[in-house]
């Protein structure tokens, strides 16, 4: 058996880079080592993709995509099963940076396909992936780029690129604005703008050269005849873009940072990693692998264990890949892609164009009270893979143990090291309640099994498994 704390620190780096991990493959991780897997983890094309014809055979609105719940449906389930673990949580990432919503778009294929486009270019080049988006139909609708006309610039577009995606407040003027805009004209999509279709129909990105200002425009101190391309170009050379997105990466992977509108007033928690970030964002030509990479493998990220409040998509989707009930299609996929929603996020449709507002705002009362009842409800399932498989190795095949080893092995199996005093208190007093602790094997293992389960759900609603 692999040691507690490497197998606590694998379980960390799987619950940052994706979506937990189950014991079993905890253990494998560890003999392989732990840059071994973060290097696996920033090589996803090495790892095979889901199997797609499967999943659509079983569940076909993941395919044709008309509703929200579908596309929901089809992204929540990559996040259980995909080998490709990394390439979902970027995706997560950057949904949450650029934030888009079906509110406004409607069009869920639409919303789907930038997801898809984030899964592709979420971790290669910053500038490429930023020119991705400024012509992803999905982004350009929400933003009303498609309203940016040469004799009429639309501002909308232009103010989210600087502000919220990749300068913040205060590192431009109203004047680069407006001429940001006037770069962005001709930008549009083609495609149906409102309403649903069977089957759905997907938007493209169109340039109108026509509709594009083609005089010269003076944006932060350069003047020329620019295009979109060229205002990214200048737009991620300036300083405050390294250190806006790294910002953004540090409180996504590492811990959690106050809201971004509090970011012009409040100093990074840990500036040095920052810098680090910044350093290495910047030497590496924007490649984000790299950053990636000084990330996982960083002292600063491996002593971050619990100081992040997981998102709801990350409850769900690791409770699911724990208890293994849904390693592959079932009907209520459909059901479950609603589960992040009840926890307050609605995913392809954060509430405004910043985003989820993350940290200990995904904690209020509804919502933890949501949290904690998905993972009891599921932990509580004794007939689920996950939980036999967790009972078997917590009994460790037979006899009776001490309600410390017994609550030791409860919290291995969910991914944690330790709990504060008062709560490891509050835990004994509930195991003791049930009396002696035993496995056995002649009909003893199911009680057993409950206990497990009733411990598990406990430890469930703790602070540290609450946070990641």
């Amino acid at each position: 058996m692999a040691d507690r704390q490497e197998v606590a620190l694998m379980a960390h780096l799987m619950r940052r880079a994706g979506f937990g991990a189950t014991h079993d493959e905890l253990e494998h991780l560890v003999a392989q080592g732990y840059e071994a897997t973060v290097e696996k983890l920033l090589a996803p094309e090495s790892e095979p993709d889901i199997d797609e014809a499967l999943l659509f055979r079983y569940l076909p609105m993941a395919e044709y995509i008309t509703a929200a719940e579908h596309a929901q449906m089809n992204w929540l389930y990559r996040m259980v099963n995909s080998p490709r673990a990394l390439q979902e949580k970027v995706a997560l990432f950057w949904h949450h940076v650029f934030a888009t919503g079906l509110d406004k778009v409607e069009t869920a294929n639409t919303m789907h396909d930038q997801i898809v486009m984030f899964r592709r270019h979420g971790l290669g080049n910053f500038r490429d992936l930023l020119v991705h988006l400024a012509q992803d139909p999905g982004m350009i609708y929400w933003l009303d780029n498609q309203d940016n006309h040469k004799r009429a610039p639309n501002e909308n577009w232009g103010r989210e690129l600087l502000e919220l995606f990749s300068l913040g407040v205060g590192y431009y003027t109203e004047k680069d604005v407006y001429e940001c805009a006037r770069a962005f004209t001709g930008w549009t999509f083609t495609g149906k703008s409102r309403g649903l279709a069977y089957p759905p129909q997907s938007w493209r990105f169109d340039y109108r050269a026509e509709d594009h200002d083609e005089n010269d425009k003076t944006f932060m101190g350069f003047n020329g005849n620019f295009n979109g391309e060229d205002i990214i170009d200048i737009v991620v050379r300036q300083p405050a873009c390294a250190r806006f997105i790294m910002r953004h990466m540090y409180s996504f992977f590492v811990e959690d940072e106050p809201e971004v509108p509090k970011w012009p007033n409040e100093r990074p928690k840990n500036p040095e990693a920052i810098d680090m970030l910044c350093e290495v964002f910047i030497n590496s030509d924007l490649e984000m692998k790299p950053v990636l990479r000084a990330l996982f493998n960083s002292d600063f990220f491996k002593e971050a264990q619990y100081k992040k409040v997981k998102n709801p998509a990350e409850i769900v989707a690791s409770t699911l890949k724990m208890t293994g009930s849904y390693n592959g299609p079932n009907p209520d996929w459909g059901l479950l892609s609603l589960e992040p929603g009840t926890m307050g996020q609605d995913l392809l449709n954060p509430p405004t164009v910043e985003g989820w507002h993350t940290g200990g705002e995904w904690i209020n009362s509804g919502a933890l009270i949501n949290r904690v009842n998905f993972v009891a409800d599921r932990l509580r399932d004794t007939s689920s893979p996950g939980l036999q498989a967790m009972a078997r190795r917590i009994g460790d095949n037979g006899g009776s143990m001490t309600t410390d080893t017994f609550i030791d092995r409860c919290l291995f199996e969910m991914g944690l090291d330790s709990v504060d005093e008062e709560t490891y208190g509050q835990l004994v007093t509930q195991a003791e309640l049930g009396g002696p602790i035993v496995y056995g094997e002649n009909g003893e293992f199911e009680g057993f099994s409950e206990r497990v389960a009733d411990m598990l759900a406990l430890i469930a609603g703790t602070k540290e498994y609450q946070f990641g």
